[in-house]
């Protein structure tokens, strides 16, 4: 029996569980699940990501303290993350005891081991909040192209990189006031002297192989210290012989891990024996391959140097994505998991996802039409199909009793023989190959079923016998997918195993069939998932009735970067405003209809606080083209207009006389 601990990247507590959250979470409980159902010792934590400026602030916004936020938040993913299946045995906070305590510790071992010293830094501060700013609490020019409004680190126009230092006529985004250059000591972890013990690491299997090209880059390039400290005010863990030092963010972060655990347990000595230096035990981190430089760089160094094993694996995936698009508030497609509770069933998605996952970094898109036919033809279709089919003759015909013998060996060894290979697909992360084979053998066991036609030879008094081995032996079919299943849809699993008998299944009782034993009736396990509920879900995700998304929720959605290649993905026309009106029952909108040369659009536009629908008809402005239609309650606005400003004031962007419809704004 292998003893293992897993978790799953922390959430930050500064906002509701969404798909990307969940995505990680299904995917990392489908194989905690199966380590379980093979009979492995499998203990899966993670906790909230707690600490950090953002947090401060977020508080202080709010009227309360950090403490008090943060738990509220943890509560909330918690009973989120649970009501989706999330096997947590422990979710815990970063904010605690045991995280203190293994920081402190940690970064005590590294400071008397040499790998830690200190150095000043020279930041921007904001004298009227009396704080240091982080990149994306400044804004200003752009030090290479000279562009207006940039953030901190990089400029949107021209793609450039930079420090926060180098801005020009800088500006707080706290409190609006010029910053001021203020040197303060920085404490910093001496990352290159453990460049050849990562050059080693990352190519023994630890990480996979496109990840490890792709840090190799860090390696090659170079390796430098890291900062992990942070100047008070801070919400966070106060450095060790320190008053105004804390441990910056993603020091502590991942510590939670070991902290969450610690929590679980009831002693010292099982800590140890999943992470001291020389444990045999295994330790899995489920990650998204934007943090991957902290968890295969940064954490297997400091618990290298502090005496603590290292992971035995790092599991990356890439980002979700809906419809072929990132995450939208305004098109409803950044869904939270609380909103999709409300209408749909969260076997639905994890069943869904399931089919997507795969052990690479590739992006998974969510396309909603394909979610609503997998789960259909998969799940309702084929395999609650074979239980729902055959439980009627089992249970109308022959008083609840399955037969005494397989029917047909071939078809069985087919079903049960299947075990092995499906185990070594979800121990190695295929498990979208894996559902793929469930269905193979779903479709095999459909049609033997088909072929035998059990609703006419039922009505033969000398073909019972055969209709009774027929049906006895889909029923113990299903019950192999179920098991196959388990890990992947855990609430089904549960319903059918009710129907079954009311055993819990095991993965060995996919070999082993029901003989002559008594099952339940049947009762509906899982209803078809209707467009109509989709598209209700969308529909409450919207958070604006305004099409043009606000610059605060581009930053939480997507950060506030974008590549010069996703700019030329824009396709910027010219179109002439025919028809313009208001919309009853929206305060900001107006209905436009638009002339672009070669067709004409509905466009609905929040712009009703700066003009009249009078002004407009005639005016030529500038419509994102290729953008994808949105439904709104309104009707389906097919673009969007450019337009500058704020609520109050709102100035269309137009072309210069002379230019026509359907022209390409370059």
């Amino acid at each position: 029996m292998r003893r293992i601990l897993v978790t799953s990247a922390l959430p930050n507590a500064n906002g509701s569980i969404h798909l990307g959250h969940l995505f990680e979470h299904v995917q990392t409980d489908i194989w905690v699940r199966f380590q379980r159902l093979v009979g492995n010792e499998c203990t899966y934590v993670c906790a909230d990501d707690t600490h950090g400026t953002a947090t401060m602030l977020k508080a202080e916004e709010l009227g309360t303290t950090p403490e008090a936020m943060i738990e509220s938040i943890r509560a909330e993913h918690a009973s989120d993350l649970a009501r989706f299946q999330i096997s947590h045995d422990n979710y815990y906070s970063t904010h605690s005891p045991e995280n203190e305590h293994y920081s402190r510790l940690i970064f005590e071992r590294l400071e008397a081991g040499g790998d830690i010293f200190t150095r000043d830094v020279e930041q921007l501060y904001d004298p009227e909040r009396a704080l240091f700013l982080a990149d994306r609490y400044v804004k200003g020019t752009c030090p290479r192209c000279g562009t207006d409004d940039q953030y901190g680190d990089n400029c949107e126009a021209c793609g450039a990189t930079y420090d926060a230092t180098e801005l020009g006529i800088p500006r707080s985004l706290l409190s609006d006031a010029t910053p001021v250059l203020k040197k303060s000591v920085h404490y910093f972890f001496d990352l290159a002297k453990y460049h050849d013990f990562l050059t080693e690491w990352l190519s023994s299997g630890t990480v996979q192989s496109e990840v490890a090209n792709k840090l190799d880059e860090w390696l090659s390039t170079g390796l430098k210290a890291w900062d992990i400290s942070r100047d008070a005010p801070y919400f966070g863990f106060v450095i060790p012989g320190t008053q105004d030092k804390y441990f910056y963010v993603w020091m502590d972060a991942p510590i939670g891990y070991m902290a969450s655990f610690r929590n679980y347990v009831d002693s010292d000595a099982t800590f140890d024996e999943f992470w001291a230096h020389d444990a045999t035990s295994e330790v899995h981190h489920f990650i998204g391959k934007d943090i991957v430089n902290f968890h295969a760089l940064f954490w297997p160094s400091v618990l290298k140097g502090s005496g603590f094993r290292t992971p035995t694996r790092i599991h990356t995936h890439g980002f979700v994505t809906v419809d072929g698009t990132k995450m939208s508030k305004s098109r409803g497609t950044f869904i939270n998991a609380a909103t999709y509770l409300e209408h749909l069933d969260p076997d639905y998605l994890r069943y869904y996802f399931a089919t997507k996952l795969a052990p690479t970094t590739d992006d998974v898109d969510v396309n909603l039409d394909d979610f609503v036919a997998r789960v259909n033809s998969d799940l309702v279709g084929k395999i609650v199909n074979i239980g729902s089919r055959c439980a009627g003759f089992i249970n109308k015909q022959f008083d609840n009793r399955l037969a005494e013998t397989i029917y047909d060996d071939d078809l069985w060894n087919e079903v049960s023989g299947s075990a092995e290979s499906i185990a070594q697909l979800f121990e190695a992360g295929e498990v979208g190959r894996a559902a793929r084979e469930i269905t193979r053998i779903a479709d095999s066991v459909n049609q033997f079923i088909a072929e035998h036609e059990p609703w006419k030879r039922i009505k033969d008094p000398d073909r019972r016998d055969e209709v009774h081995g027929v049906c006895s032996l889909g029923i113990n079919a299903f019950r192999s997918l179920i098991v196959y299943l388990k890990p992947i849809v855990p609430a089904l699993a549960g319903r059918a195993e009710v129907f079954l008998g009311g055993d819990e299944l095991k993965w060995e009782d996919a070999e082993t069939p029901l003989l002559g034993e008594t099952i339940n009736r049947f009762e509906p396990l899982l209803t078809r998932l209707e467009k109509k509920a989709v598209d209700r879900l969308i529909e409450a995700s919207v958070e604006t009735d305004d099409v043009n998304t606000t610059e605060e929720e581009a930053a939480d959605e997507d950060g506030p970067h974008i590549s010069i290649d996703d700019f030329f993905k824009v396709d910027l026309r010219v179109a002439r405003i025919v028809e313009a009106s208001e919309v009853d029952g929206a305060d900001k909108l107006i209905a436009l209809k638009l002339d672009l040369g070669d067709e004409t659009r509905q466009v609905f536009s929040g712009i009703k606080s700066s003009y009249s629908p009078d002004d407009l008809v005639g005016r030529l402005t500038v419509i994102v083209a290729n953008l994808a239609p949105r439904k709104m309650r309104f009707g389906v606005s097919e673009g969007m207009i450019l337009a500058a400003g704020d609520d109050d004031d709102i100035f269309l962007v137009s072309p210069e006389s002379g230019a026509t419809p359907g022209m390409r704004v370059t």
